[in-house]
């Protein structure tokens, strides 16, 4: 947000003017305070500064007391409640975007499953398919690298054990 655009939560009006836009004395605005219907924020100094949300639920208050004939305990009860419906639609929309979420997860997880079950079904000995094994070369213990022509026997005490000139490893102890 650059220094220039507000948003309606952010305490600028001190009560005066407050007051003004609601259409209210500032003696009201405090008692409103008093009673929890409104609590506007304070300033360093102490000053109460209202946001643009704290007046326009000032001028609720004054329409639910004036025009519906409320008492202060019914509005403070009704303005609780809308919060709470606030709150609950504001989860209930994530819990719908994550559902969504996870039923896109869900459908190419199927996807893909199914493919893979597909391929294996279709997999034969003979067949050209997408999948081919790969299978490697069998290597003996003592071959590095990749297979290469015939080895020249061994010198030392590996050529004359008979397990070593077979291509079996020697048991090692643990």
């Amino acid at each position: 947000m650059s220094p220039y655009e507000m948003s309606d939560d952010m305490p600028v009006y001190v009560i005066s003017v407050a007051a003004h836009l609601s259409g209210m004395h500032p003696q009201t605005l405090r008692g409103y305070e008093r009673v929890g219907l409104v609590a506007p924020r304070r300033a360093t100094g102490g000053g109460r500064r209202y946001s643009m949300r704290d007046i326009l639920a000032l001028r609720e208050i004054q329409r639910l007391s004036q025009e519906e004939g409320i008492n202060l305990s019914g509005i403070k009860r009704i303005l609780d409640l809308e919060r709470e419906l606030d709150q609950a639609r504001l989860l209930a929309a994530e819990a719908h975007a994550e559902i969504a979420q996870l039923r896109a997860e869900l459908a190419s997880t199927r996807a893909v499953a199914a493919r893979l079950a597909e391929l294996l079904r279709s997999r034969t000995p003979d067949s050209s398919g997408t999948l081919v094994p790969v299978r490697s070369a069998p290597r003996t213990p003592f071959q590095q690298g990749p297979a290469r022509g015939p080895q020249p026997p061994a010198k030392g005490p590996q050529a004359q054990r008979p397990e070593a000139a077979q291509g079996e490893s020697p048991a090692v102890s643990e």
